[in-house]
């Protein structure tokens, strides 16, 4: 088997030559040089790096020590073996010191100790070789490393600087808000507070109020429980005790997460002008429809008179005019009702009388009622009750109230309803809570009507699905909210709509904690 492997053997004795050629050759070693002349050796080795140099000690023109010196200066990582004598010894020892020679070897030799040194010099070249180039490699790449930490350096000093004036701008600009900006954790702790938010809450330092609860320092005046996944807070107020008044705010609520931890941003905005505002709208309303109310009754009343014969004979033709305007005047009493209704509401001055009756019975005198409705279009109203139909849910709510949300939302239902279909009455009952929903199969809705449904004065759709005043549905949101409350054996509302264009609409209202009993009719 060749070994690969340059070596270069300088020795002035032909047999000593002779003899290590040989042995190499038989060993395997492919690539051997050998010179009698130290000087000649020299020149090829200037041009031939090899990986193992053996010289005898003892030459004529050049010792060995001086030709492994000057070797050295041309290979420094070459390895060295110097042949000597026994006499030689203490030379080669010192050698060894000054120069740094691998090993020396006394003649005569043993075969298997020269060949194991041989193999060792030149493995321990190629392990130096390759230790170099590792060195240079980490060189360079400690370098390169140095560069870059260099250029990370000005980059993270860029970048500091960077967010320090984005910092600064958008501390001035929380500084500056008009409204109230608050931050506060998970157990609901305030964290952090702007400017505006300490003057809101009538405090000077930041201080006073970190670490303070939230919802203890706003009032809700409904006393309606906050929901988690609530978004806007309506209807709440903070105490000025300084100057002994209520201040009504409005509070936009944002979840964010700080350092792998949730977080809330909380945006208060004073509404005590907007409040002022719609209080002298509405009372300006309340006393306008007040007012209108006995006119209409009195134009009302006349007309009965009139069509009814008692202020003499009318004919056909006058019966269908007068006809016309008494209805005309109906309908108008009936917008100045709603307003009256949604005023009272809205104020707070209508309480609701609570008693105890059958959900379904309700929903099927409000449904009779509206029934010749469905006659032209011709609908049918189909009911689905618990147990199959024969059961009673006995609930605890305004009897009046909720008759007037569920005839508002068949209303709804049979004025959009497709022709020759069912409108569906589903009532389910999970523990105490009630559930009513009322479904059509008209030209539906989009989410962006929905969102905007219950608000007052709605129309229905940007389609201009509905022409009503668009009271009805804001009053009925105003019944079933009415009934959200915390006293003991009351019961929580909830009203909403849903749906899609052309596949019809669900509305639907819920009273939590209000089914007193269930009755199964045998």
């Amino acid at each position: 088997m060749l070994i690969t492997g340059k070596i270069v053997i300088v020795d002035d004795e032909d047999m000593v030559i002779k003899t290590l050629k040989t042995l190499l050759k038989i060993e395997g070693f492919s690539n051997v040089n050998i010179f009698n002349d130290p000087s000649l050796a020299l020149e090829f080795i200037e041009k031939n790096p090899c990986e193992l140099i053996i010289s005898d000690f003892i030459m004529p023109k050049m010792n060995g020590i001086e030709f492994l010196s000057k070797a050295k200066k041309i290979h420094p990582d070459t390895t060295q073996i110097l042949l000597t004598g026994y006499a030689d010894k203490e030379n080669a020892i010192r050698a060894i010191n000054e120069l740094g020679i691998f090993k020396y070897i006394e003649k005569p030799w043993g075969n298997d100790d020269i060949i194991l040194n041989i193999k060792n010099g030149i493995e321990r070249t190629r392990l130096k070789e390759q230790l170099k180039n590792k060195i240079e490699e980490l060189e360079i790449a400690n370098k390169k490393l140095n560069e870059y930490s260099k250029s990370l350096e000005e980059k993270v000093e860029e970048r500091t600087k960077d967010l320090n004036i984005s910092n600064i701008k958008l501390n001035t600009i929380l500084e500056n808000l008009a409204d109230a900006l608050i931050l506060f954790d998970s157990n609901n702790r305030i964290v952090q507070a702007n400017e505006q938010a300490k003057k809101l809450f009538c405090t000077n330092k930041n201080d006073e109020l970190k670490g303070k609860n939230f919802f203890e320092l706003i009032i809700n005046e409904k006393n309606k429980k906050f929901q988690k996944d609530e978004k806007t807070l309506r209807d709440y107020t903070i105490i000025d005790y300084r100057n002994n008044r209520k201040i009504p705010v409005e509070i936009n609520l944002a979840n964010v997460v700080l350092n792998d931890e949730e977080n809330t941003i909380a945006l208060i905005r004073d509404i005590t002008f907007q409040k002022e505002n719609e209080r002298l709208r509405d009372d300006f309303i309340a006393t306008l429809t007040h007012d209108l109310r006995t006119p209409l009754l009195a134009s009302i009343n006349a007309l009965d008179f009139t069509l009814n014969g008692e202020l003499g004979n009318v004919s056909d033709e006058l019966k269908e005019l007068l006809s016309v305007m008494k209805k005309s005047s109906e309908d108008m009493l009936g917008l100045v009702n709603a307003l009256l209704e949604v005023y009272r509401y809205e104020s707070g001055k209508l309480f609701l009388c609570k008693t105890h009756f059958s959900l379904e019975e309700l929903i099927k005198e409000t449904a009779k009622k509206l029934s010749p409705l469905l006659v032209e279009d011709n609908l049918n109203f189909e009911f689905n009750f618990p147990n199959n139909n024969r059961g009673e849910t006995i609930i605890n709510a305004d009897k009046n109230e909720i008759r007037r949300v569920i005839s508002n939302l068949l209303g709804n239902a049979i004025k959009h309803s497709k022709k020759d279909g069912n409108i569906k009455i589903n009532v389910t009952c999970e523990n105490k809570d009630a559930k009513v929903d009322i479904v059509d199969f008209g030209e539906g809705l989009s989410k962006e009507d929905i969102d905007k449904l219950f608000n007052r004065f709605s129309q229905g759709t940007s389609k201009k699905r509905s022409t009503s005043t668009g009271l009805g549905l804001y009053l009925s949101r105003q019944i079933i909210e009415a009934h959200n409350n915390e006293t003991p054996g009351g019961c929580t509302g909830s009203i909403y709509a849903k749906g899609e264009l052309d596949k019809g609409c669900t509305f639907s209202f819920i009273l939590k904690n209000s089914i007193i009993e269930n009755k199964v009719s045998v």
